[in-house]
């Protein structure tokens, strides 16, 4: 009887996700009773609860107990490698910012996948230890109240206080913050790297004494443009979204946005790991993506996803064409290796 249960199991997951449970013992995913899962708290947990958590638990049988994660897990993740004391199987990363590092320093499990493996995925959205599920934007916000017609379009509109007077907040992190000032100086997307960083400060430089908030998170973020307290800001796409949802006559610029993809990763020498890898896998299939979307305005890394999503809903994810088409990622082999000096550079200017 176990061994007919064991098997109904594994034939629900194929089904369920598409996803075959190669690798994986029948009595492995009956032994393992819970995965838990680290995310970055908030509506992710939600949207992820709804789109992944809830149906993979219902496939398999493991239950999905989520955990919300530091905002910077690297130093969690390695401490959990290094002492083998794992306090959750599998967590969010993202892959221009998080991924090289953890790669390089031997810090993930292999996945054993291989973009073939799924239809239409995001371009890089898959490495050897690394599932990309959704993607977010760094966009330009800005108040329709203020700019009405008049609205900034680019980097450069951003900057220019003269044509778009009004009060501006930018990231007080160096990524994202070092591209936007190179493009408002005139440099196209797509030569950003390797980036010019005396042009970038000098950029900064102009710019400087019109920030009235350097903000450092995202809920400080949306709560700025929402209220009206800045009339345009840097920002994460989603945040923006969710001030519109409200009500406040907030607008997203989609031109010359950065955008980041993030997804599963497993520490190394996790005991549940062959489990973690078939939750991974299951993520990654577009039915499940899709249904992510509705309340969490990240796009989907499976393409095929839009096939399941609203014309509307579609229409203000940064993975729809419109928009993707006008981004692009940050370099992560270059910001692993600029990345501490960088930062330590931006941060003593934003002190002088």
């Amino acid at each position: 009887m176990t061994e007919l249960l064991n098997s109904n199991r594994r034939n629900v997951l194929k089904m369920a996700g598409g996803l075959a449970v190669a690798g994986v013992a029948p009595s492995v995913l009956a032994q393992t009773k819970q995965l838990v899962v680290a995310d970055p708290g908030g509506p992710y947990t939600a949207a992820y609860r709804k789109a992944f958590y809830d149906p993979f638990e219902k496939a398999s049988g493991v239950k999905i107990v989520n955990v919300a994660r530091e905002a910077q897990p690297l130093a969690q993740l390695t401490a959990m490698v290094q002492t083998k004391n794992f306090v959750w199987d599998v967590t969010t990363l993202t892959l221009q910012q998080d991924v090289p590092i953890l790669e390089e320093a031997g810090m993930l499990e292999p996945l054993g996948i291989a973009p073939t493996d799924f239809k239409n995925m995001l371009p890089g959205s898959i490495t050897s230890s690394f599932v990309g599920v959704d993607v977010y934007a760094t966009i330009l916000a800005y108040r329709t109240d203020k700019y009405g017609k008049n609205a900034p379009k680019t980097w450069a509109d951003f900057w220019n206080v003269e044509k778009f007077p009004g009060r501006r907040s930018l990231r007080r992190n160096a990524i994202d913050t070092l591209e936007q000032a190179l493009m408002a100086d005139g440099v196209p997307i797509d030569k950003l790297y390797p980036l010019d960083l005396d042009r970038a400060f000098k950029s900064l430089d102009r710019v400087k004494k019109h920030v009235a908030v350097w903000w450092t998170s995202g809920a400080q973020a949306m709560q700025l443009i929402q209220s009206g307290e800045v009339d345009m800001i840097s920002t994460w796409n989603a945040r923006a979204q969710t001030a519109i949802e409200g009500g406040a006559p907030v607008a997203i610029n989609w031109n010359q946005g950065l955008y980041s993809v993030e997804g599963w990763g497993v520490p190394k020498g996790n005991p549940r790991a062959a489990v973690a890898r078939e939750f991974a896998k299951f993520c990654a299939d577009a039915k499940r993506q899709s249904g992510f979307t509705d309340t969490l305005a990240y796009g989907p890394t499976a393409l095929e996803a839009y096939k399941d999503i609203p014309a509307a809903r579609a229409a203000i994810l940064p993975t729809a064409p419109a928009n993707i088409g006008q981004m692009r990622p940050p370099n992560g082999p270059w910001w692993h290796k600029n990345r501490n000096a960088v930062s330590d550079r931006f941060n003593a200017w934003l002190l002088s």
